[in-house]
């Protein structure tokens, strides 16, 4: 039987380069650093001084201040992402059939700012006068249950909490309902705020965070002298559609989603496997799911964390999956110019990915200066370049062991 094709008809995003996925497609093409000195908090005791705070967000240009003040800052992201979003795709959802329209919206970690000045309060004045918006603001499902209230969506509502893997995994997820019949619209993809004194220290603890204070140096993928992640936050949301049910309404097409692959490492709970082996399996999964070849693929949208372990590691990955292949394609970072947004990377990446594809432009690795012979493939160094690209993947790999790739198609009608 012909599988229903999955196409993307709208992209939203809020990100620590812009407010939009326009916004932000834009300042990524032009190189643009997001990572600045923590404004969110008092950083000057904390070893982590930077990070890719979303700038000059206001929650009322999206709710009602009374409402916003209900809902924790990633599903606030999530729902001014989910507005651009839906506002580009031209759906009118009073005209569709709710049962046929789904949500998968990934939270890593979920209302973590309400978590940690929630309990501050009941600490300071016991725990039965904490806030009783308290839940609802903290659990991770509320991104996606907030974008189905606005929007009346009641098909399938669900969140992937697969750490750093989750935004990819949303929209690979997403693609396999409406192709395997199970929906007509999907809006999907996945939001983080956790740029907190708690959720830094513990990053920190861990030592997976650069403690540079330079921006220029501190999130550089695949650059020898990298020393760890820097923290975003933000969301990305993007509408998937059956390809028919699109055309029939006169939808803009933006591209389409032809293959996915998830595995697990099964190793360790935040190192992965040794050469990436598992992630290799992914993206030959996502490959092979599309009946594409190695050969075909253009251009790579890195995890590329700048943690020493992971980038090595993916590079490995590439290098089983692409052979000699792997070095006549493109393979850049834009967590170079964003931080790692943890449960929503995946899903702003999924959208540079698209907007390359759309527009015929790699996105650079900015901030690389010193080449590290475990991370030799041709990685976009600083300066964005154009290129005709049909086929490009999209990589996620996640505290736990989990991996998640995506393979994007240039819409070609």
């Amino acid at each position: 039987m012909e599988k229903r094709r999955v196409v993307i008809t709208g992209m939203g995003a809020v990100t620590p380069v812009g407010l939009t996925a326009a916004e932000s497609w834009s300042a990524v093409k032009a190189g643009t650093c997001g990572i600045a000195p923590i404004t969110l908090y008092d950083a000057s005791n904390m070893k982590a001084k930077l990070a890719g705070e979303v700038k000059g967000f206001d929650p009322a240009n999206y709710m009602e201040k009374r409402e916003a003040r209900k809902i924790d800052r990633f599903a606030q992201f999530a729902l001014a992402a989910a507005q651009e979003a839906v506002a580009q795709s031209g759906l009118d959802f009073t005209q569709e059939d709710p049962y046929r329209c789904a949500l998968i919206v990934s939270a890593g970690i979920g209302g973590l700012y309400t978590l940690q000045h929630e309990t501050v309060k009941g600490e300071q004045k016991g725990y039965d006068k904490i806030s009783p918006f308290f839940i609802p603001m903290s659990i991770g499902n509320m991104a996606a249950a907030q974008i189905a209230i606005k929007y009346g969506l009641k098909g399938m509502a669900t969140c992937p909490t697969t750490a750093c893997a989750g935004g990819t995994n949303a929209v690979g997820d997403a693609m396999r309902q409406i192709r395997d019949g199970y929906a007509e619209v999907v809006l999907c993809g996945g939001a983080e705020a956790v740029v907190t004194e708690l959720a830094m220290g513990g990053f920190t603890s861990m030592h997976a965070l650069s403690l540079s204070e330079d921006p220029k140096r501190a999130s550089i993928p695949f650059d020898a002298e990298r020393s760890g992640f820097v923290m975003g936050e933000g969301a990305g949301i993007l509408v998937l559609e059956e390809l028919e049910h699109a055309q029939k309404r006169g939808a803009v097409i933006l591209g389409e989603v032809v293959g996915y692959g998830a595995t697990c490492d099964a190793y360790h709970i935040t190192a992965p496997a040794p050469g990436g082996v598992e992630g290799a399996k992914a993206m030959a999964l996502a490959l092979a799911d599309a009946g594409v070849s190695p050969e075909e693929v253009g251009y790579i949208n890195a995890h590329g964390t700048s943690t020493p372990m992971n980038d090595a590691c993916e590079t490995q990955a590439i290098k089983t999956v692409f052979g000699d292949h792997a070095y006549q394609m493109a393979v850049s970072s834009t967590k170079s110019m964003t931080g790692h947004m943890l449960g929503a990377a995946g899903a702003v990446e999924a959208i540079f990915t698209a907007q390359a594809l759309l527009e015929g432009f790699l996105p650079a690795t900015i901030g690389y200066q010193v080449p590290d012979p475990e991370c030799d493939l041709d990685i976009v160094p600083n300066v964005g370049r154009e290129a005709d690209v049909r086929y490009a993947l999209s990589n996620s790999l996640g505290f736990g062991g989990h991996n998640a790739s995506i393979l994007l198609k240039k819409w070609e009608g």
